[in-house]
């Protein structure tokens, strides 16, 4: 006689298992300590052969039919449905080991290690906000650019434009990463080019106008709060390097007898250094007889242990009612590059590798198909570093700055050799130009 789901509920645990039958090889298996699970005995080959089919109440006595019928189907079909139970097990644990959250986790260990922390956390929590929840289980070598363009136009209907072009960026390296490992064929990314609206640049607030700089500059020397803040405002517009770098300053990379600052730029993995102009040594001086002692060169208010905060210097300026749209921390990088490249016309390459753009310094070279260390070069060929008439009529002859040039001797001062070798070949030219006029 057929079960019914009153005769189930009905069964109680007994010191031994017991079998309530159902048909066609479908019974119901009680335990002792209560537990109700759903067998299947079947002949595969002339051996009598039984699966688990789930457990009730999980496993409905409706669905336990349907999964028996299933395997009588596999049985009628020549397959012995415990290999195909086995089979779809296995399958179920590549399909997971697989799977675009793994994977991306996995690339994120190994990519996190040329990263700062912050970078790192930035990456990983958009792929677990924005990606995750929809792919995150899904088999990298099944997911269709259609299901990756569903994800960024989810991000882009928050207007969110440039974190959907970083998540396809993210994605795109994913892919890559599983084609490395021969989890992917093919990197779905790539075909998404174009497909999202583009990102508008945001350019962090900057003081460019030299009668601008001047006023912030005076308005930094009359700043009234601690020495370590006033420090490190008086020291950005000198060594213009990146916030976060300036802030965890540490004492032993500064060498105030050589006048010079050498430390591992995070972003780029690469030594950068920083020479220390006469005033900045004078600040760092002063600062010395009180942090000194300490690791980091502008320590945190509350803790010695730990570096400044990076709104400090925020905090600042906006105390000195410099507005958020007049001037950012990081806008002492776009002062400096805006202002060695127009006004003082310094080389581009200069300017890029002063300013640790890898990429950027990179990007001109090619450009220019010429390297960094040369021979003399015709004096034509200046004029190709920079489109500014007035860089060019200095190179020409016709409005030479000899100031200029011993600047940015100054300024190169510790700097590689093949750095100071091109400056060097500019003055010989710069010399010879004026000496035909």
């Amino acid at each position: 006689m057929p079960l019914t789901n009153t005769k189930i509920l009905n069964a109680k645990p007994l010191a031994k298992s017991y079998k309530l039958f159902d048909e066609r090889g479908l019974y119901l298996e009680v335990a002792p300590a209560g537990g109700k699970w759903w067998r299947f005995k079947y002949h595969y080959r002339s051996k009598e052969k039984r699966i688990s089919l789930g457990t009730y109440p999980d496993i409905s006595l409706v669905r336990a039919r349907e999964r028996r019928d299933e395997a009588r189907t596999q049985v009628a079909e020549g397959l012995d449905p415990s290999e195909v139970k086995k089979a779809q097990k296995r399958q179920g644990i590549e399909s997971s080991e697989n799977s675009f959250e793994v994977i991306a986790l996995e690339w994120h260990v190994n990519r996190a290690q040329g990263w700062s922390q912050i970078h790192a956390d930035n990456v990983m929590g958009r792929l677990k906000r924005d990606v995750f929840p929809w792919l995150g289980k899904r088999p990298v070598a099944e997911i269709t650019p259609t299901e990756l363009l569903s994800v960024l136009r989810r991000i882009e209907e928050r207007g969110a434009n440039e974190t959907a072009h970083r998540v396809k960026g993210n994605c795109g390296e994913v892919f890559r990463y599983a084609i490395a490992t021969g989890r992917a064929d093919r990197n779905i990314a790539a075909d998404l080019t174009g497909a999202l609206v583009p990102a508008q640049k945001k350019h962090l607030a900057s003081v460019t106008k030299p009668e601008k700089v001047g006023e912030l500059l005076r308005a930094i020397e009359g700043y009234s709060g601690t020495l370590t803040v006033r420090s490190a405002l008086k020291l950005a517009p000198l060594v213009f390097v990146r916030p976060g770098e300036l802030r965890t300053a540490l004492w032993a990379d500064i060498d105030l007898a050589t006048a010079e600052w050498r430390f591992l730029v995070t972003k780029t993995k690469t030594e950068l250094i920083v020479p220390l102009a006469t005033q900045a040594v004078a600040i760092l001086t002063e600062l010395a007889a009180l942090t000194g002692n300490r690791a980091y060169v502008f320590p945190s208010a509350r803790s010695p242990r730990r570096p400044m905060s990076n709104n400090a210097v925020l905090s600042a300026l906006r105390r000195m009612e410099i507005g958020k749209d007049e001037m950012s921390g990081h806008g002492f990088r776009a002062m400096a590059r805006t202002i060695l490249d127009e006004i003082l016309v310094y080389r581009p390459d200069i300017i890029e590798h002063q300013l640790a753009h890898q990429h950027q310094l990179a990007h001109l070279l090619r450009q220019l198909r010429q390297p960094v260390v040369g021979e003399d070069e015709p004096l034509e060929r200046h004029g190709q570093w920079h489109e500014h008439g007035a860089q060019r009529a200095a190179l020409e002859g016709e409005h030479a700055q000899p100031r200029q040039l011993r600047d940015c001797s100054r300024h190169l001062r510790g700097r590689p050799e093949q750095v100071r070798v091109r400056v060097r070949v500019r003055v010989r030219v710069r010399v010879r130009s004026r000496a035909r006029t």
